[in-house]
């Protein structure tokens, strides 16, 4: 079972560990809206380093407003990212 649900307001964690991350730099801290809850997958923040992935972690699509990354993002254009759930907190 999944932490968020379609059209849930999700915000980025605001963290910058060491080593191998898959988060993009451009969304911590920034608030979006989960699109599609898109399963289960290895973790691949410890596949790096030769471990096993697991325990699996839920894989979610969040949409952004192109305008809250980025100062000159067009408004009304959206970008989608999709986000492994430990990198997500409830907005």
């Amino acid at each position: 079972m999944s932490g968020f649900d379609v059209g849930a307001s999700v915000r980025v964690r605001l963290a910058y560990p060491t080593g191998h991350c898959r988060t993009p730099f451009y969304c911590r801290g920034k608030t979006g809206v989960v699109e599609r809850v898109c399963g289960a997958f290895r973790n691949p923040e410890t596949l790096a380093y030769g471990q096993d992935g697991e325990p699996q972690l839920t894989l979610y699509r969040v949409r952004f407003a192109a305008n809250d990354l980025w100062a000159d993002g067009e408004p009304g254009v959206a970008v989608e990212i999709e986000l492994y759930e430990p990198w997500l907190e409830s907005a």
